[in-house]
């Protein structure tokens, strides 16, 4: 069995929209992209790249998945080897050595112990002057960081040596499976000794909002390659969950959160002032990340690099940052490259300046369309305006739509009338199309007729459709899946009543008790492409839907376990006529006292 951390590492670096995009040919569709179906025939686009999600859906066939699933139904390989040849492409060595489950025995409490020695080790070093000198100039002279903030982020040093942090915790008493785990130390593959993973780096400790140090970030001083090393997941630590500096930016986040591409754009900023700067960690946002922040604030501002690049993943951090219900707004910075060399200019004012005048989403997505096009020429008018109604078109609210309509109009020069008669034709043609797909939804998935993966789908309809949305609800949220695999929601594989239903039950309630907890990437262990797919669905499905809380996932606990006695019930002829004498009983029980 290939080690979790290893998978994790594998999908994190084969990216779902460019594997996929290798053997399809992708299109753009709001935030996702769409393309032919590569495993049916078909003449109309049907088949969907969810980037959000990290997976793939097609609507006609049903296939589904993760990037590993593709490649799995597209190479035509089992799981195994599906990831070998991920990792071939991604240039990963997967052990040959390495015993199965290895990285998963490590426990997240000792990770922490060990991250907060390696921690103090890293903060010695940098004031060390026969190890730290170098560095310690880089931070204060050419990054112009004061010894105090500094201290206050608790930034250190790795010297250029390959086994000084390594015999330093060997001294502690840490051994090398934990420090391999926890990413201190890498693994030589002629030897098979370890060897310090960070080496002559500056070094960015991560921490949770409880304290504990997590993961480190490690930033090279000169121009080699590459620029930053950050630990990957662990036991203790999952990059897409965290983001840097909010065990200090939760205190000042209420109002608004100030979102950067970097560390260093984080720290200036706070010792400027902007306490409520965070960064994602060394990924663009998750949608983990993202609840993150509805989590803590109203509004975020998100400010990266002013080049291609740093727009470009503006425009997918909104996406996420909007589908949660914040409010989202853009700093586009005019002489600066980044947020750290715009305080060096123009100073924290400037900054504080520019900050409140800020885009909001509407305007910086305008001003990306408008700026593909030359608008003094009639036919690239036209173009620019059908993208311009296209986006208009999503907005919910017709206020909202009415305001971004006179904007644009007034902008481009043409009749508000006659863009608001667009965005209408443009609206009415989407919600036709997915009213029309809805209902081919529902024809096809009528009593599951055909089923050949939940095969007992047919024969308990409402039962089938309550674990769903329960299986749905814990593929999403990581409390409900807790919940159930703690026993704390009051219901066990044992109240399922389809036999997959049952099984997917159990295995999500198995992984999430391991000591590196739920990892969605694992499924393929335990589950074939087509159930697979049918996994994707359930979670697909429930996240389009409106309501998904507490008394969602209740009510379907509720459903499952009447179903489940339903069906105890027929077996049993006698059932019906014990129930009402039990009944009689309770009732003369009552009136008696």
């Amino acid at each position: 069995m290939i080690p979790r951390q290893i998978i994790d590492e594998i999908i994190f670096r084969n990216d779902i929209e460019q594997v996929i995009g290798s053997y399809v040919t992708l299109k753009r569709a709001g935030s996702n992209l769409n393309g032919l179906c590569p495993f049916h025939n078909e003449k109309t686009p049907s088949f969907t790249v969810f980037p959000a999600t990290k997976s793939f859906y097609c609507f006609g066939c049903g296939a589904g998945g993760d990037v590993v699933s593709f490649i799995m139904r597209e190479e035509n390989l089992d799981y195994v080897g599906a990831l070998e040849l991920l990792a071939a492409r991604a240039g990963i060595t997967i052990p040959t050595d390495e015993r199965p489950g290895e990285r998963d025995t490590v426990p997240r409490k000792r990770i922490y112990e060990m991250n907060l020695a390696a921690a103090r080790f890293f903060r010695e070093c940098l004031w060390d002057e026969t190890y730290g000198r170098d560095a310690l100039r880089y931070l204060t002279e050419e990054r112009r960081l004061s010894r105090s903030t500094i201290n206050h982020f608790g930034i250190g040093y790795s010297p250029n040596h390959f086994w000084l942090l390594t015999n330093h915790l060997h001294k502690l008493g840490f051994t090398d499976e934990e420090l391999v785990v926890g990413f201190l130390s890498g693994k030589s593959q002629k030897t098979g000794k370890p060897y310090d993973y960070f080496r002559n780096r500056v070094i960015f400790p991560i921490i949770d909002t409880s304290g504990n140090v997590v993961a480190f970030g490690g930033r090279v001083m000169d121009d080699s390659k590459p620029k930053y090393l950050n630990t990957s997941d662990t036991p203790a630590f999952k990059k897409s969950r965290h983001l840097f500096a909010l065990n200090f930016a939760r205190r000042q986040a209420e109002e608004r959160m100030i979102l950067c591409e970097g560390y260093m754009d984080v720290i200036a900023l706070h010792a400027a002032g902007f306490e409520n700067a965070v960064a994602t960690l060394g990924t663009a946002i998750t949608s983990e990340q993202a609840r993150i922040f509805a989590k803590y604030t109203k509004q975020v501002v998100i400010c990266y690099d002013s080049d291609q690049a740093g727009q470009t993943a503006a425009n997918k951090a909104m996406r996420l940052l909007e589908s949660v219900g914040v409010d989202v707004r853009v700093l586009k910075l005019e002489g600066a490259k980044d947020p750290d060399e715009y305080i060096k200019k123009f100073g924290a004012d400037g900054f504080r300046r520019v900050l409140d005048q800020s885009m909001t989403g509407f305007d910086f997505r305008l001003g990306n369309i408008l700026s593909n096009y030359n608008l003094s020429l009639p036919d690239e008018l036209i173009k620019a305006s059908s993208a311009v109604c296209a986006m208009i078109a999503d907005a919910p609210s017709e206020v909202e739509r009415d305001i971004c309509i006179r904007k644009a109009a007034a902008q481009m020069q043409v009749s508000p009338d006659a863009m608001r008669a667009d965005v209408d034709r443009t609206r009415r043609l989407k919600l036709r199309e997915m009213k029309k797909k809805q209902s081919q939804d529902a024809r096809a998935s009528l009593k599951n007729l055909g089923d050949r993966v939940n095969v007992d789908s047919a024969k308990y309809i409402r039962a089938n459709r309550a674990e769903e949305t329960l299986l749905g609800l814990m593929l999403i949220y990581d409390e409900f899946r807790r919940e159930a695999a703690d026993g704390s929601a009051g219901i066990d594989g044992g109240d399922f009543v389809t036999e997959f239903g049952r099984r997917v039950f159990e295995t999500l309630c198995q992984l999430e008790q391991t000591d590196v907890g739920f990892s969605k990437a694992m499924l393929g262990q335990y589950f074939g492409v087509d159930e697979l797919s049918r996994i994707e669905k359930i979670e697909m499905e429930r996240r389009n839907l409106a309501r998904n809380d507490r008394e969602v996932f209740l009510a379907a606990i509720r459903d499952i376990r009447e179903e489940k006695r339903k069906g105890t019930e027929a077996q049993d002829p006698f059932a019906d006529l014990r129930r009402k004498r039990e009944a009689n009983q309770t009732k003369k029980e009552n009136k008696n006292t």
